[in-house]
């Protein structure tokens, strides 16, 4: 699924008891910025799902083949990782061809430079570290109205600039949807009708060093 397919942030805008306030409900809706900014829910409790809309068989059942482990969580995961371990700066894979196939023996005055295979190959696998951009994943809590509460939620690393010189950074260029249940509400207080209906919910998977 492309990367602008897959973008959305959920938005709608309601008027709660005469008074215009904006609250980021659930309609799906284009959007160029990732990871999903924090949604600003409706702070009245009267609209957070009832006990007994949160039994896990249920919601299980509702979500289907949809709950996917690696990424969503019903309990408070144990570990949360704020910064990106060494394992997932080192470059993973191939390496990319643009990097490959670089000549590092002519400098961009046109003088012709020697360079031997172990110092080139000591170059450009440095260079592949430096430039690339690993995904980190860090465990978000979505809220009682959504169902996994908690998500692992992607961002490009951006600890350092990923060019040389300094200038470029790590932005997202794929993203993946991981289907979450959400509470969804209509109408106001009695006359409220509310239940669990399934949506898309964005996450970075692929970043890249640009400008």
């Amino acid at each position: 699924m492309g990367f602008s397919q897959t973008l959305f942030v959920y938005a709608l805008v309601c008027v709660h008891l005469g008074v215009s306030q904006h609250y980021l409900r659930l309609r799906p809706s284009p959007s160029d910025h990732l990871p999903v900014p924090d949604l600003k829910e409706d702070p009245d409790p009267e609209y957070d799902p009832r006990e007994q809309d949160l039994v896990e068989r249920t919601l299980r059942k509702r979500l289907g083949s949809n709950f996917d482990p690696n990424f969503m969580s019903i309990s408070p995961p144990m570990l949360v990782n704020f910064s990106a371990p060494d394992n997932q700066v080192k470059p993973q894979g191939p390496m990319p061809n643009d990097i490959k196939k670089l000549d590092l023996t002519e400098t961009p005055y046109g003088k012709k430079v020697k360079v031997g295979k172990k110092a080139r190959r000591k170059f450009l696998q440095w260079l592949w570290t430096y430039t690339h951009c690993p995904v980190v994943y860090t465990w978000k809590d979505l809220g009682v109205r959504f169902w996994p509460r908690y998500i692992k939620e992607g961002n490009c690393f951006s600890e350092r600039s990923c060019s040389f010189p300094e200038g470029m950074s790590c932005k997202p260029v794929k993203s993946i949807a991981k289907i979450f249940l959400r509470w969804y509400c209509q109408g106001f207080l009695k006359q409220k009708y509310c239940t669990w209906i399934q949506v898309q919910y964005p996450i970075i998977s692929e970043c890249k060093c640009s400008c």
